[in-house]
C-alpha cells in the first residue's frame, strides 16, 4: 500500500496499532513530549514528502491535550509537503456542544472543525458523531463511520433470546439509531424521554413502549458519567423486562460511572474500543469491548 503514512497520537495508542496490523504498515516515527511550561511539542520522524498521511488521535483521556497535540501533528505534516492529511478521530471531542442551547453558549463542535481545518486536515474520518450535523461545520471532506454493524453482530452472537429482544433507546435524540437497528432485526422498539436540571444530571424519565416479558437493550452513541444509562436500566426492569443489556459505541465512564454500572441491573455493557477501556474492564466486569 504505498504512499500511505499512518502516525499513532498518545490517546490511544493500542487502536492504532490494530490499524497498522490490519493495513500491514509499520507506525510511523513521531515523538511527543511536553515543555517545563507544559507547551506540547510533536517531532515527526520520518519524511511524510509527497505522502499521504493517516493520523490516528482519539477525543478521551486529557482530552484539550490531545486535541493540541493533533493539531501540531497535522500541521507539521502539513508543512513537511505531505500531498494529503487525514485526521482519524473515533471520538469526536466537544461533540456534545453542537448547537446553542441557551443565551451565550457556545458551539464547540464548530470551533473544533474550524481548528482542524486551520491547521491543514484534509479529510476527517470519525465514528457515531453525537449529532450528525456536525458534519456540515466542516468545508472539508467528513465520513461518519457507524458502529451499527458491529451492533447486530454482538446481539445475534451473544444474546439468545434476540428474536424477543426490544430496542431502547434512552433519549428521543437517539430514536433514529434504535429505529434502524431494531428494523434489521425484525424486532420492535422502544424509547424513553428524559428531562435534564442541569448537564449530566437526569430529573424524570418516561417510557414509551412495552417492555414487559422482554430482553431489553439500550443502544446509545456515548455514556459519559453513566446517569442516564442506569436510570434507564432501573425504568426497564421496574417496567417488566427480563434482561438490561447496553450496547454503546463511545464509553466515556467519567466520575462515578463505573460504580453506577456496578450498581445497575445490567447483563453487560458493551462498547467499542474508540477509547482506551483496560483500567476500566478490571474495575467493572460488566464492561465487554466490541472492536
Amino acid at each position: 500500500m504505498p504512499n500511505i503514512v499512518l502516525f499513532s497520537g498518545s490517546s490511544h495508542h493500542d487502536l492504532s496499532q490494530k490499524v497498522a496490523d490490519r493495513l500491514g504498515l509499520e507506525l510511523g516515527k513521531v515523538v511527543t513530549k511536553k515543555f517545563s511550561n507544559q507547551e506540547t511539542c510533536v517531532e515527526i520522524g520520518e519524511s511524510v514528502r509527497g505522502e499521504d498521511v493517516y493520523i490516528v488521535q482519539s477525543g478521551c483521556g486529557e482530552i484539550n491535550d490531545n486535541l493540541m497535540e493533533l493539531l501540531i501533528m497535522i500541521n507539521a505534516c502539513k508543512i513537511a509537503s505531505s500531498s494529503r492529511v487525514t485526521a482519524v478521530i473515533p471520538c469526536f471531542p466537544y461533540a456534545r456542544q453542537d448547537k446553542k442551547d441557551k443565551s451565550r453558549a457556545p458551539i464547540s463542535a464548530k470551533l473544533v472543525a474550524n481548528m482542524l481545518s486551520v491547521a491543514g486536515a484534509d479529510h476527517i474520518i470519525t465514528m457515531d458523531l453525537h449529532a450528525s450535523q456536525i458534519q456540515g461545520f466542516f468545508d472539508i471532506a467528513v465520513d461518519n463511520l457507524y458502529a451499527e454493524p458491529a451492533v447486530l453482530k454482538w446481539i445475534k452472537e451473544n444474546i439468545p433470546e434476540w428474536k424477543n429482544c426490544i430496542i431502547v433507546s434512552p433519549d428521543a435524540g437517539g430514536a433514529k439509531r434504535v429505529t434502524s437497528i431494531a428494523d434489521r432485526l425484525n424486532v420492535d422498539f422502544a424509547l424513553i424521554h428524559k428531562e435534564r436540571k442541569k448537564a449530566n444530571e437526569v430529573d424524570r424519565m418516561v417510557l414509551v413502549g412495552d417492555v414487559k416479558d422482554r430482553v431489553a437493550i439500550l443502544v446509545d452513541d456515548m455514556a459519559d458519567t453513566c446517569g442516564t444509562v442506569c436510570h434507564a436500566a432501573d425504568k426497564l426492569i421496574d417496567a417488566g423486562a427480563i434482561k438490561v443489556y447496553a450496547i454503546l459505541t463511545h464509553g466515556i465512564f467519567s466520575g462515578p460511572a463505573i460504580s453506577r454500572i456496578n450498581s445497575a441491573p445490567f447483563e453487560a455493557v458493551v462498547v467499542t474500543n474508540t477509547i482506551p477501556q483496560e483500567e476500566k474492564m478490571k474495575a467493572c466486569p460488566k464492561i465487554q469491548v466490541r472492536c
